[in-house]
């Protein structure tokens, strides 16, 4: 991709993997999917606040969600001193056909990590937090406990600060998963990801029940414990979904009574992963706004570069 000259964009960036060591497509009319929409290309804005972040991450030996994932809108966010932190390491022990983060045997955890978070989000003066991880499938606990500490050190270190927690399935261990809730972060987000008919293609070792399921545990737990949290799920379009299947989706989220929807455009990371299907139009994007605000949801994101943590410190209730 060239450059003008009063733009720039995301260059090409596989991590892990150099490009000359590329594995063949997994479809054979990889060269046939469709051109990407102007409306997807970024002109990137950095500022010194983006180069601060970059070396202060590098300090601490921590990783962000939004360099492993490629994210569209790390020149955004971290310009205006938002970022989420990925703990657990950089390397997950599954490989799911959308995502970029790489797969492989992680190293042990760092039990410095949840400490370095906290240094961090101080550093950073964050009124919102927000962590994610990876999946830790070769853990007792899936990684939970490391998860809550993490939760537990932020808040010490920074009272006044609103967590917000991207966490993984834990393979449906409750047990698991109560630990993270004990830790009381003020939003519990967990992504449906896709349709159900899609769920083998796109997350192999999920299941899209267990999914609704640990929605609906976290809004019956907040019932009697902490009302105050909210609970969030997240999906993408372009990977071969139809628009009803996407409308009952949603409403199967807000069945669960899930607060905070996003809902984004699926974009190839590299040509080891699924195909685009096909671009959902801003339009698309805004209908499926409105459906699900009509459902019930309390804050929806809907737009083709949306991501999990895009806007977050906004879908919360102060």
């Amino acid at each position: 991709m060239t450059s003008q000259p009063d733009k720039a964009y995301i260059p090409l960036r596989i991590i892990g993997v150099e490009a000359n060591d590329l594995a063949k497509p997994r479809d054979p009319h990889w060269k046939d999917q469709p051109q990407r929409p102007d409306w997807l290309r970024i002109r990137l804005q950095t500022s010194d606040s983006f180069g601060k972040i970059k070396g202060m991450m590098g300090n601490l030996k921590l990783h962000t969600v939004c360099e492993e994932a490629r994210c569209p809108n790390i020149y955004e966010c971290w310009s205006d001193g938002t970022a989420t932190f990925m703990v657990m390491g950089d390397t997950c022990t599954r490989a799911c056909g959308f995502c970029n983060v790489k797969t492989g045997r992680p190293e042990a955890l760092d039990i410095h990590e949840p400490q370095h978070v906290a240094e961090a989000v101080q550093q950073m003066g964050l009124d919102h937090a927000v962590i994610t991880s990876v999946d830790r499938d070769d853990l007792p606990d899936g990684g939970a406990q490391h998860i809550a500490d993490t939760i537990e050190a932020v808040r010490k270190l920074n009272p006044n600060t609103k967590i917000e927690v991207l966490i993984p399935d834990f393979q449906g261990d409750w047990d698991a998963f109560q630990l993270v809730l004990n830790a009381r972060p003020d939003v519990l987000n967990h992504n449906t990801e896709t349709v159900p008919r899609l769920y083998k293609r796109v997350r192999n070792r999920a299941d899209y029940q267990q999914t609704l399921d640990l929605l609906r545990r976290a809004h019956e737990w907040r019932l009697d414990h902490f009302p105050g949290m909210l609970t969030k799920s997240g999906i993408m379009v372009g990977l071969g979904e139809s628009s009803e299947e996407v409308e009952q989706t949603i409403a199967d989220i807000r069945a669960q009574k899930t607060d905070v929807l996003t809902v984004g455009q699926y974009m190839r990371p590299t040509m080891k992963h699924l195909p685009v299907e096909r671009y959902w139009s801003p339009e698309e994007f805004s209908q499926l706004r409105d459906f699900a605000l009509n459902l019930g949801f309390r804050f929806v994101e809907a737009g083709p570069l949306v991501r999990s943590s895009y806007h977050a410190k906004r879908h919360r209730v102060d």
